[in-house]
């Protein structure tokens, strides 16, 4: 059953009322106080340019355990070598930016609008966002973006110019932060290669529960 938020109140139904597909409502805006509670309760919005603002609780979700992670023996020499540079929240808007232009298998255009842009920005000001960078040779190359609930790191996308460039930043998160889950929302063959894997939305929840 998919909901209609409304627009004098910030709520939402309970996440274990989404339909199949993890679709749970419609509509609402993107103001930094509703992407909060959303993130908090396991929901996130994922929408076209075309339509309405459509919040998702998926009922699996895919995760990667920071301990889990899977790192082949020619991307553990890139890491050694300091191929890279990496920082954290040194270009946030450049990195959405980017994410926003990297072309997706089977996706034309981009789900991360302009709105979804100004909001998220926001939401980095306000010390909820966060972003990892990947340099090259004073070039940005790499990188990601997401939220952090707690212990959780929410991740919303990446993007990578140079071979590489992406996973390093993963990896990076992985391994300098003291997450215990990363959430990829929506799984594919990219992310089951370097460890993730498929929890309930009970288990998931659990993880906010602790916090």
């Amino acid at each position: 059953m998919v909901f209609r938020l409304p627009t004098d109140e910030i709520v939402f139904p309970n996440p274990s009322l989404a339909d199949e597909d993890g679709l749970l409502a419609v509509g609402g805006d993107l103001s930094a106080e509703r992407l909060i509670l959303a993130y908090e309760h396991g929901i996130f919005p994922w929408y076209s340019e075309d339509d309405p603002i459509l919040w998702y609780s998926p009922h699996e979700r895919c995760v990667i355990y920071p301990d889990r992670i899977k790192m082949s023996k020619s991307m553990a020499q890139v890491m050694r070598n300091n191929t890279f540079k990496v920082t954290t929240d040194g270009a946030f808007e450049k990195v959405i930016a980017n994410c926003a232009e990297a072309p997706r298998k089977n996706q034309p255009g981009t789900w991360i609008t302009q709105e979804m842009q100004a909001a998220y920005t926001r939401l980095h000001e306000l010390g909820w966002a966060h972003s990892i960078e990947v340099w090259q040779n004073e070039h940005l190359v790499g990188g990601l973006y997401g939220m952090a609930i707690g212990k959780v790191f929410c991740g919303e996308s990446m993007f990578s110019l140079v071979s590489n460039a992406s996973k390093v930043a993963l990896i990076y998160l992985c391994q300098q932060f003291e997450f215990k889950l990363i959430d990829c929302q929506l799984p594919n063959e990219h992310l089951f290669s370097l460890g993730a894997e498929m929890i309930s939305r009970e288990t998931y929840m659990g993880f906010f529960s602790e916090a």
